[in-house]
């Protein structure tokens, strides 16, 4: 029989939107009626939707055939399908997404693109699919994207991110050597107005030819990082547009969101969450003489 066992993150959760989390290639009317019939149990009887979570809860599956595919599911998505689930409840959705990958459906991304991937997905769960992507990534930039479950929930994320309510941190390699940190405040053309950008950011590693750092955006224009650091005469690795270095051992732009943090306007739940550096990226680390430390 499986178990899982609620985090201290998770209490907030209802039931449901817990199992979902955690089951996230099951229907949200299946586990329902799975508490309903009271076959997911805890120490102290069965699970139900009015049930309060607490830190340390121990939650047993069904030992069944289909909740075994539907836990293998979770961990080795489809191929057709490769949704990476980050977090997800009633009302939001996070998901990682991958180098090269649109978001939205575009010219040469009409069928391979993150909003159809998740499409297909809730086709397989036999739910209507009804998200929209709140923020974006460049193509060649990894890492976690927020998704509203409907319009009421599009709506509170967006202002979200319209307040600045959200952290979103990256991590970057950079022409040159950084100081160890700082603040970069510049203007940058957004939408055919000049608007003031800043983003913080603190060096990792260094060598005198390239800078590994870390940056957390105080404000969301398009390109904010690869224009900032260009010019400061830093682009950032593999960024042909903005004239940055691109040896052939590094596949892509060296820019990876790692990190959304805010608050669950709906649960209250602080959510943390973080997306480790991609193998592609990792592996270009040695070429500059930075070796990779184990939070990252």
């Amino acid at each position: 029989m499986s178990k899982l066992i609620v985090e201290l993150n998770e209490i907030k959760l209802s039931p449901l939107d817990y199992l979902q989390r955690h089951i996230s290639a099951a229907s949200r009317s299946y586990l329902r009626q799975l508490l309903k019939k009271g076959k997911i149990v805890t120490d102290s009887g069965p699970l139900t939707e009015e049930s309060t979570l607490s830190e340390g809860l121990e939650i047993q599956l069904p030992d069944s055939g289909r909740m075994r595919e539907l836990l293998n599911g979770c961990k080795a998505p489809e191929t057709d399908s490769p949704v990476s689930i980050l977090y997800e409840s009633r009302e939001i959705l996070i998901v990682n997404k991958a180098p090269g990958l649109a978001i939205h459906s575009s010219v040469g991304h009409e069928k391979t693109n993150l909003t159809t991937q998740i499409e297909q997905l809730y086709r397989r769960r036999g739910v209507d699919f009804n998200c929209a992507p709140i923020h974006r990534l460049d193509l060649d930039t990894s890492g976690p994207v927020l998704f509203g479950k409907g319009k009421k929930a599009c709506s509170e994320l967006g202002k979200m991110f319209m307040q600045h309510d959200v952290e979103k941190c990256y991590v970057a390699l950079a022409k040159g050597r950084l100081p160890g940190s700082g603040m970069l405040c510049s203007k940058v053309t957004s939408k055919g107005k000049e608007k003031e950008a800043h983003t913080a950011f603190r060096a990792l590693q260094r060598t005198d030819d390239v800078s590994f750092i870390e940056l957390t955006l105080h404000s969301g224009r398009q390109h904010q990082i690869r224009r900032q650091l260009a010019d400061l005469g830093h682009p950032l690795f593999g960024d042909r547009r903005y004239g940055g270095p691109c040896p052939a051992a590094l596949p892509r732009m060296f820019l990876h969101c790692c990190r959304l943090a805010f608050v669950d306007p709906f649960s209250g739940v602080v959510l943390e969450i973080e997306s480790p550096l991609p193998d592609d990226l990792k592996q270009f680390l040695p070429e500059c003489s930075i070796s990779l430390t184990a939070d990252l």
